[in-house]
């Protein structure tokens, strides 16, 4: 069903669905993971804290990936007793249908999932009813920032995850074969439709051709189709005419095409099909350096040194992930401290944290609008309610007992003024 409604490969589509359940398994262990605490605080006061569900959540969720993101939030949403409303993109509607009718099948309680189909008008709705009291989204950068808005504005607990721009850094240093083989997959793979997708290599210290041809030989092997190791088309006519019209711009800017995606297309089937393309820049202000492309383009440009590595990538308005290739840990470190992102890899170029960490990108960035992340201990905080309760219970002692005890207990006012 991924397959055909959103035209992933069918490797990516169980890695859709694989993924998805890691954040099921996750879920299943919240029983023990989210436990309230108590502690003694004194010799007469104890304070505990539990965590109370919000209610009704509604989850905005994308395309690229229907069913891993939806199951980003609605396991430990009702695992922490909450019901949920999801919203489906327009463009993949039928993977959430299915799973709606295998929870009806495994006995969730009507009312408990809901669903509802719909565009602009569908997601205001939810954000604005007033027996909602949170919203998560995953979308684009722009979408993001309203829905933020507006939910922060009735005063409703939001996260919004927006689009991305990814750094990869290799060094002279890094293993050719296997950082090729692994940036080929994370710019290609799903199509570049994905937000820890690579977008841009920066090349640093010294010549690096070696990985250079080896990464255009392994893209340029790829084949258009929906099996195993073949690369899907891209969603719609919309995102195909702007990943061509990024590719375009780059060739009139003067950068250099060392492969071109433009007239890749799969004979016997419809669809928009746009190639893996790698561009080589000569100055990163390019647009198709600056700007989030979101289709399987690679652009690469060649720093004059760590420091400008560094200022490409800081200077960039998103903070999702960034990537360093190298085989010296001192080396990884130094970038490590200095990248201006929330997930960071070392010789990976896809860095998503599995639980119990979470996804999300870096606040204050156009990857991040609203609170928390959106998976593993950050999503128990976001979907519940710390309640804290302080208690003293009456004591047969009386007060001039108390004060001639051997014991002194500061902290404890006891009736004292």
């Amino acid at each position: 069903l991924i397959v055909k409604e959103n035209g992933k490969n069918m490797t990516e589509a169980l890695a859709d669905v694989a993924k998805g359940n890691e954040t099921v398994e996750y879920a299943c262990s919240l029983p023990q993971l989210a436990q309230g605490r108590s502690l003694k605080v004194s010799s007469a006061v104890t304070c505990t804290d539990r965590r109370d569900p919000l209610g009704v959540v509604g989850c905005i969720v994308p395309f690229n990936f229907p069913f891993m993101v939806p199951m980003w939030t609605l396991p430990i949403a009702l695992v922490m007793g909450n019901t949920v409303v999801v919203k489906p993109s327009e463009k993949v509607p039928l993977t959430m249908y299915r799973v709606k009718d295998l929870m009806e099948e495994a006995g969730f309680p009507p009312g408990v999932f809901n669903m509802v189909q719909g565009t602009k008008e569908a997601v205001e709705t939810i954000i604005d009813n007033p027996a909602v009291k949170a919203i998560t989204f995953v979308g684009s950068s722009p979408v993001a920032s309203i829905v933020s808005n507006r939910a922060r504005a009735l005063h409703k607990r939001c996260t919004a995850l927006g689009g991305a721009k990814n750094h990869l850094v290799a060094l002279p240093d890094c293993d050719v074969e296997g950082a090729a083989a692994d940036i080929c997959v994370s710019f290609a793979g799903c199509a570049g439709q994905r937000c820890m997708a690579a977008s841009v290599l920066l090349l640093v210290g010294g010549s690096q051709d070696a990985l250079v041809d080896t990464l255009v030989e392994k893209a340029s092997k790829l084949e258009p189709g929906n099996g195993p190791g073949q690369m899907g088309p891209v969603i719609d006519g919309a995102s195909y005419k702007k990943i061509i019209s990024y590719i375009e711009d780059a060739e009139k800017q003067g950068a250099k095409l060392l492969l071109d995606g433009r007239s890749w297309k799969k004979d016997d089937a419809g669809g928009n099909w746009v190639g893996p393309t790698i561009i080589l820049h000569t100055s990163p202000k390019d647009k198709t350096i600056q700007e989030e492309v979101f289709g399987p383009v690679l652009s690469i440009y060649a720093a004059s040194s760590w420091e400008e590595a560094i200022e490409i990538e800081n200077s960039n308005p998103f903070g999702n992930a960034a990537s360093i290739y190298t085989s010296n840990g001192g080396n990884a470190d130094w970038f490590l401290s200095r990248f201006r992102a929330s997930m960071l890899g070392v010789n990976i170029g896809i860095p998503v944290p599995r639980e119990p960490f979470s996804f999300g990108g870096l606040y204050g960035t156009q990857s991040k609008y609203g609170d928390m992340d959106i998976t593993g201990d950050a999503g128990i905080e976001f979907f519940s309610n710390r309640v804290k309760v302080t208690s003293k219970w009456p004591m047969k002692r009386s007060y001039d007992d108390m004060q001639h005890s051997t014991v002194k207990d500061s902290a404890n006012f006891a009736g004292q003024m």
